[in-house]
């Protein structure tokens, strides 16, 4: 919390990383994927010259999402009970960035109009090159400038940080890159409108 994120190797069991990259890339070869865009509701739109990945959300339905958003329950319980954040759900999707993709520096929620609080990125490439590029680069909450980490998406890496204040970009990648991107959401229910949405 003094930082605002965290990253380490290893976070996410091998198996489990292999089952899921074999899962997406199935989805990739069949082209089951979507293109993903910027922004919410009205404001979503395809920019490919700021977003070059295609997603799919998760839904269950393989044993291998199962158990990853299982895990990913655990930590939801954990950070509530250590950091009382109110975190209400988690969603999440598989993001595919094939040779050439990147996504320009954003953040994940607008601070204080959004109900994503904690940002989640889970990498499933096995055997990932120093040359591969595609790394997450992490940037100071209070300097945008200076950069304070940067993620190789090595299978069982895992790095999550606050969503509103914390910077980040995917370096063009040199070969397709495979990752979970998720969300901790607080309930920002108002005036008989659910959010999130059901």
């Amino acid at each position: 919390m003094e930082q605002g994120w965290y990253v380490d190797e290893e976070v996410i069991d091998a198996d489990l990383c292999a089952e899921l990259h074999r899962e997406l890339m199935a989805l990739a070869d069949h082209h089951a994927l979507d293109a993903a865009g910027i922004g919410r509701g009205q404001a979503h739109a395809l920019r490919r010259d700021v977003r070059g990945d295609a997603i799919r959300w998760l839904d269950r339905e393989s044993l291998a999402q199962r158990r990853y958003l299982e895990a990913m329950g655990e930590l939801q319980g954990a950070l509530n009970q250590a950091l009382f954040l109110g975190l209400f759900e988690y969603e999440a999707h598989f993001a595919h960035y094939p040779p050439g993709a990147f996504y320009q520096r954003h953040l994940d929620s607008f601070r204080g109009r959004a109900n994503r609080v904690i940002s989640t990125v889970g990498y499933l490439n096995p055997n990932w090159p120093a040359d591969g590029g595609g790394e997450m680069v992490l940037f100071d909450a209070m300097d945008p400038e200076r950069e304070v980490a940067r993620v190789r998406p090595t299978a069982g890496t895992f790095a999550c940080f606050l969503s509103e204040t914390v910077p980040h970009e995917v370096l063009p990648t040199r070969l397709p890159r495979a990752s979970i991107a998720g969300w901790f959401r607080r309930n920002a229910s108002l005036g008989g409108r659910v959010d999130p949405a059901r």
